[in-house]
Formats: C-alpha cells, sequence, structure tokens
C-alpha cells in the first residue's frame, strides 16, 4: 500500500495528462460578463480622470500636424458639435489606449484556465510582450510617421490652396495610422504563434522572405494614405520585424526549429 509519500513521489512527476478546469455554459457566460464590466469599468475611471483635460489632449494628439501647418493656418470645424464631441472622442480612445492592460488582463484571466501549464509559461511573456509592441508601434507612429507625413502633404500642397484640415477627419487619420502601426509590430508575436503552434517551421518561413517583403509593402498601401513615406515608414519595420521574430523562435523554440530543419532536410 502506498502511503503520503509516495503519493508526493508520484504527484512531483510530470503528469502524463494534465486535467483542465471546467464549467457549465451558464458560468462561463457570467464569468465574461464580470471580466467585460471590470474591463469597462477601468476604461470609464481612466476616461473620468482625463475629460476635464480634453481639449490640452487633443491639442497635444494634434500636434504632429499644427507643428507644420503653415503659419497663418489651423485646423477647422464644419460641424456644429464638433468643437465639443470630438475632443471627447479623442479622450476616450486615449483611455482606452491607457487602459488597455487591464483589459487584455480581465481578458486573460477569463482565458488562462482553459490553458495548459505549458501554454501558460509562454502566455503572459506573450501577453506582455505585445502590449509592449503595440504601443511601440503608437509611438512609432506618433513621433517619426506623423512628423514625416504630414510634413510632406504640406509641403505638396499648391500655392492657391490654404491647407485646413477638418478636425474629425484628422481624427479618423491617426486612429487608422494607430491601429495599422500598433499591428504591425505585433509580427513577431505572430510568427512565434505560428511556429509554437506547429502550423510552420522557421525553415518555411525564411523561405517566403521575398514574399512577406512585397506583402508588406501591399499591408502598408491598403492601410496607410497613398504616399510613399507612410508606405515605406510601415513597410519597412514589419518586414525588420518578421526578421526579428524568427529570430526569437530560434532562440526561444530551439527544438521546434531544428525539427523543422530535420523534416525539411528528409523531404
Amino acid at each position: 500500500m502506498s502511503g503520503p509519500a509516495d503519493k508526493r513521489d508520484t504527484g512531483s512527476a510530470e503528469p502524463e495528462e494534465e486535467e483542465l478546469a471546467e464549467g457549465t455554459l451558464l458560468s462561463h457566460l457570467v464569468e465574461l460578463r464580470q471580466r467585460m464590466v471590470r474591463a469597462t469599468l477601468a476604461v470609464l475611471a481612466v476616461f473620468i480622470c482625463l475629460a476635464p483635460f480634453a481639449q490640452q489632449i487633443f491639442s497635444w494628439v494634434a500636434t504632429p500636424l499644427t507643428d507644420v501647418l503653415p503659419e497663418g493656418s489651423t485646423m477647422i470645424v464644419t460641424g456644429i458639435a464638433s468643437p465639443f464631441l470630438t475632443p471627447f472622442k479623442t479622450t476616450l480612445f486615449v483611455a482606452v489606449f491607457i487602459a488597455m492592460p487591464v483589459v487584455l488582463y480581465q481578458l486573460w484571466h477569463f482565458v488562462s484556465p482553459g490553458l495548459y501549464r505549458k501554454e501558460k509559461r509562454f502566455g503572459v511573456p506573450l501577453l506582455v510582450s505585445s502590449i509592449v509592441l503595440f504601443y511601440l508601434g503608437v509611438a512609432f507612429a506618433y513621433f517619426v510617421v506623423f512628423r514625416l507625413a504630414f510634413a510632406f502633404f504640406i509641403s505638396v500642397t499648391p500655392e492657391s490652396v490654404a491647407n485646413m484640415p477638418e478636425i474629425n477627419e484628422y481624427l479618423g487619420f491617426i486612429l487608422t495610422i494607430f491601429f495599422a502601426f500598433g499591428l504591425a509590430f505585433e509580427v513577431p508575436i505572430a510568427t512565434f504563434m505560428l511556429v509554437w503552434s506547429g502550423l510552420t517551421t522557421v525553415k518555411a518561413l525564411s523561405r517566403i522572405r521575398a514574399y512577406v517583403f512585397l506583402g508588406a509593402f501591399v499591408f502598408g498601401m491598403l492601410l496607410t494614405p497613398p504616399d510613399i513615406i507612410s508606405q515605406t515608414l510601415l513597410a519597412v519595420p514589419i518586414y525588420l520585424l518578421y526578421e526579428s521574430g524568427l529570430v526569437l523562435c530560434r532562440v526561444l523554440l530551439p527544438e521546434a526549429a531544428k525539427q523543422g530543419e530535420e523534416a525539411d532536410e528528409q523531404a
């Protein structure tokens, strides 16, 4: 008969099949609702704190454009409520941006009970790195892309035309660029997930470099304004991040990379 010590020794070995937490559909829906409420409250709390500074926040967001506008030119409004609503919409998006770690944290706690221990071990670093990379993409768009792109747009404006952008169109434009660059900077995470899940290998991804390079410019053409500057500033980082994703896979997943090479040699 085995005693407690034997049970502890048996439990110390890695189980053949790890049991996952199970629940009913109703319990999952209740848990999802709670997580969504907490995430919404986090965004709302940040928005309430920022709301008194809505005008200053919009001015800060508009700085890359206003800094390059010709002397005497300003942004304009075409809607009656735009001077009030647009700064508050901008503040709401900033609040979502600031509260995003809390939102993703709630999402992680909803999903994590259904993951194996090995998946959780990679999940937390991937979650943190994806947040950091998204923020880096947005920062790159704000401090680099906007400065160069807006300067280019202003420089090609005909002398007979007064360049006075409308604030709602400007807000829609920068949100599109923020999303595009934030998403583009997730390429290393996507590459890692493809290799980790076994859907492809590092060797196979290395073979399609030329197609990725071309696809990066197509992606930049679809998600950025029709000018070569912003397209190139999006396409080049996408390709460099793709290469960094391959390096990440070789460092963190050496066994998967080696197996992929052996499979290619056998084929």
